[in-house]
């Protein structure tokens, strides 16, 4: 990423962080404090009071919750995207199961499978298969068909097709799914943390606030938005790494050659024509 697209995605959260300094600079308020004091807290809290530990459970159930749901999602995607039989029976399945919300699923999968991390990692994993799922379907469905076809002439395994032809064809769509499912993901820690877990930010949140300490509970609300943001630009690096080809301009178009002849004629432009493209 060059200096002028990280400003680009830096300047308006280095706006909202001065404004909302200088506007709680001197705040009496018990509810909203000033920002210097929620960070003074959260500097507190992550150097000595156990905040760190709390962010390391929640990132880690966020990774691998949305790392699982990118394998499965992808492959299914992939599968589903290029059988159509497939894609046809289980539109409607998959059309309900995005509609249904995952935090519906919280008591239950509190209930059956417990507190720990691995009942908050099947929920991430849950909430955020679909997204990328559906985006890879979508995806595949949006590769032009003249690809297919030559990769058919060429005889090349079914296999070999997904993995060099469908699958970077779909790469755009995925990661735009992978983007969505991030603040699902988000969510789900959070919400997972509140309702059934000892540890985790969504906990520290939940005892902070029931403490009624309320530059805590900032503290942490502030931790969860720089940790998504965190993870969205490090997910937006490793989109623009891999897709630099996608994202690159297109090339400009060759100007028209004039030829000219011998003859008196009056010269004109002649175009030559490859493949229907102009050069």
């Amino acid at each position: 990423m060059t200096v002028r697209a990280a400003i680009r995605q830096l300047w308006l959260p280095a706006l909202v962080f001065v404004i909302l300094l200088l506007s709680t600079e001197g705040s009496t308020s018990f509810y909203f404090p000033p920002l210097t004091t929620v960070l003074h807290t959260l500097w507190d809290q992550l150097a000595g009071g156990g905040l760190l530990d709390d962010l390391w459970f929640s990132l880690r159930n966020i990774v691998l919750g949305l790392a699982l749901a990118t394998v499965v999602g992808v492959a299914a995607g992939l599968v589903i995207g290029e059988v159509r039989i497939l894609r046809l029976a289980l539109g409607p399945l998959l059309d309900f199961a995005r509609a249904t919300p995952t935090v519906g699923f919280v008591p239950v999968i509190i209930l059956t499978l417990g507190i720990g991390s691995g009942p908050k990692i099947f929920l991430i994993f849950l909430g955020s298969l679909w997204a990328i799922l559906l985006n890879t379907v979508a995806g595949v469905g949006q590769i032009n068909p003249a690809v297919h076809e030559t990769s058919r002439g060429y005889r090349v395994p079914w296999h070999l097709q997904l993995r060099r032809v469908v699958l970077p064809g779909a790469l755009p769509q995925i990661f735009a799914g992978i983007r969505v499912a991030l603040s699902i993901a988000v969510v789900l820690m959070v919400v997972s943390e509140i309702y059934g877990s000892p540890i985790g930010l969504g906990n520290f949140i939940l005892q902070s606030g029931s403490s009624f300490h309320v530059a805590e509970t900032w503290a942490g609300t502030l931790l969860i938005g720089v940790l998504g943001y965190g993870l969205s630009v490090l997910l937006l690096l490793c989109e623009h790494a891999l897709l630099g080809w996608y994202h690159q301009r297109a090339p400009r178009a060759p100007r028209t050659r004039t030829v000219t002849t011998e003859s008196a004629e009056p010269t004109e432009p002649i175009e030559k024509k490859s493949n229907g493209v102009v050069v």
